[in-house]
């Protein structure tokens, strides 16, 4: 009887919740990784810093805002012009990886034309930082159409977009203000006068793509490779130095113990002079004159 009247009140109780309803399976890559929304804003991915300002031709401006995305393998890349560059891992891993492969910072410049844009200080990778190299090429439509890894941690992107099918979309000359396109023609008819030489021209004209945006200077770029990097030692005074030298010595002394105690053998580097690092030994007399460079001027024209 009690049996009975337990599966009575059974069927009564899957009568009133109503008909059975599938249960719905999402097979969709994880979120919980660095790229989970409902992650606090400190555990997702985290720039180095801003982007530059939007820069080059004008025509190109309506890409910014906007991003485009190329899975391979199982990755997915996502472009978005004068932004960053991004890799998410599409697995079901729940530590799968996400990282920056590059922040815009400037474009590359040759033979008077927009050759490329540079997205630098990503992530780190060993001892300097992922950047990578969009190439800028004609299409139908606005595309990410392919990403490659040429060397570790460099990387390089085409992007298809009918926006520079013109022969003339990427020249540079045309999308400079005028009193920069000024300052262009005063140099090429100095170049023309023999006023200054070609090196002289060339660093001119950089100092012109510097103004312009397109082109960070020389300090700028060496930053924000030192940020982006390995930190070296700076030491401030002798003491400080000689301290971490002590430290540095008994840390090798412990090492040693370890790989003696294990028997894992280990031999000394060789000791090389600075100028063998860099190939074939050159005169100190040579290296001062190149140090010195082209001043970028011919004779007392001054």
């Amino acid at each position: 009887m009690a049996a009975r009247l337990a599966r009575l009140l059974l069927l009564l109780g899957l009568a009133a919740r109503g008909p059975a309803s599938k249960m719905k399976v999402v097979e969709e890559p994880n979120t919980f990784g660095l790229n989970n929304p409902f992650l606090p804003q400190t555990s997702r991915l985290q720039p180095k810093r801003d982007p530059s300002p939007v820069s080059g031709p004008a025509h190109l401006f309506r890409l910014f805002g906007k991003c485009f995305s190329l899975v391979e393998s199982t990755y997915k890349y996502e472009f978005c012009p004068f932004h960053n560059v991004t890799q998410h891992e599409q697995t079901f891993r729940w530590n799968a990886y996400s990282g920056i492969l590059g922040i815009w910072h400037e474009w590359e410049i040759a033979n008077n034309t927009f050759r490329g844009m540079w997205m630098r200080d990503g992530d780190s990778c060993r001892s300097r930082s992922r950047q990578s190299k969009v190439e800028l090429t004609c299409g139908k439509s606005n595309r990410l159409a392919q990403v490659s890894e040429p060397s570790t941690c460099v990387y390089a992107l085409t992007f298809e977009t009918p926006l520079v099918c013109h022969p003339h979309s990427l020249l540079v000359y045309p999308a400079l203000p005028t009193a920069l396109q000024r300052r262009w023609d005063q140099v090429e008819q100095d170049l023309a006068d023999e006023l200054i030489t070609f090196q002289g021209y060339e660093k001119l004209l950089r100092a012109i793509f510097e103004d312009a945006g397109y082109l960070k200077t020389s300090e700028e770029s060496e930053s924000a490779q030192q940020e982006g990097g390995a930190q070296g030692l700076v030491f401030e005074t002798l003491e400080s130095c000689t301290k971490a030298h002590k430290e540095l010595s008994k840390e090798i002394k412990r090492l040693k113990s370890v790989l003696t105690q294990h028997g894992i053998p280990y031999t000394k580097p060789v000791e090389t002079s600075t100028s063998e690092h860099f190939g074939s030994k050159i005169p100190i007399d040579r290296i001062a004159e190149q140090l010195r460079g082209d001043p970028g001027m011919r004779g007392n024209t001054l």
